[in-house]
């Protein structure tokens, strides 16, 4: 009973920038990261053969309580009118790609004020496994359970080569333990959400400090501690010197895993009795074979 948890978002960008946008509607209008989109959809669902499938999206890209802790949380994606940027070709695609999603009958689910990870999360923490993720976000590599077996369909190098992360992944890939990669994370810092980690210590020192603590209030009981040995004097001067991001980095990076989602059916949408919601917006669109895919994929 494999449940599959789509990153939408991650997914739609992938497909957007991995498709030529010469491929347009009838009408001229884009549909690259449409096509993109269920084709991927279509080949995970062949690849994977999930029983429950989500496909989870943002129901704010800045949650006000990520901001209200650290001001330029992802603060290096605001275009000029304050809104997250966007591929102008993109953002037309969007409000089709979720009609056909609300069309094909795969759930849709965003909550106010909480992004598509921590929804992810939270279904993946009440869910029962197996669980795949499919992302080309490693942030979600937190998520790796090889217990409960929640694993991570990593889409960095595009679906034909893409990894399945599990925790042997993440000890090879970072050298640490493979269930300390947030503990890494905070630490190290991620560019692509404005995160700066702390200050002075890099993805090595990182590394070091997640081979001997398995949180970050370890970390900071050590440094707060001259006699612990574990820490190096090095590290734990720069731990102090940027004490306040430390405090605040575990809210910041962890999902959060208390989401309201819905209480929904999951389960892989059965075939309507009439295909033709979804064979009008393939027309409409000239979308052709990745919508005769994804209706194979689904065995309808």
């Amino acid at each position: 009973m494999t449940l599959m948890l789509l990153d939408s978002a991650s997914l739609w960008y992938r497909a957007y920038y991995g498709m030529p946008d010469t491929l347009v509607s009838p009408e001229g209008e884009p549909i690259n990261a449409i096509r993109g989109f269920i084709d991927m959809t279509a080949r995970l669902i062949d690849m994977y053969k999930p029983d429950r499938i989500v496909a989870c999206i943002e129901g704010d890209w800045r949650p006000t309580w990520r901001t209200e802790l650290f001001p330029d949380y992802k603060a290096n994606r605001i275009d000029e009118d304050g809104d997250e940027e966007e591929p102008d070709l993109l953002s037309p695609q969007i409000p089709i790609l979720l009609d056909l999603l609300d069309a094909f009958r795969i759930p849709v689910v965003g909550v106010d004020d909480y992004e598509a990870d921590d929804v992810m999360a939270t279904y993946a923490l009440r869910e029962k496994g197996p669980i795949r993720v499919v992302t080309g976000d490693r942030d979600l590599f937190q998520l790796v359970d090889d217990k409960k077996d929640i694993a991570i369909v990593y889409l960095a190098k595009g679906l034909s080569n893409h990894d399945l992360v599990r925790r042997d992944y993440i000890e090879k890939k970072y050298e640490i333990p493979g269930d300390r990669y947030a503990l890494f994370a905070m630490i190290r810092g991620d560019a692509s959400d404005g995160l700066p980690g702390i200050k002075g210590i890099g993805e090595k020192g990182a590394a070091a400090i997640a081979n001997v603590f398995s949180s970050m209030e370890e970390v900071l009981a050590a440094a707060h501690d001259d006699s612990d040995t574990r820490l190096s004097a090095a590290h734990r001067k720069k731990l102090l010197a940027d004490l306040e991001y430390a405090e605040i980095a575990p809210k910041l990076v962890h999902c959060a895993l208390d989401v309201a989602v819905p209480d929904i059916d999951l389960g892989l949408p059965k075939a309507p009795k009439s295909l033709d919601d979804i064979y009008a917006i393939s027309h409409r669109y000239g979308l052709g074979s990745p919508i005769d895919r994804l209706i194979s994929a689904l065995k309808w």
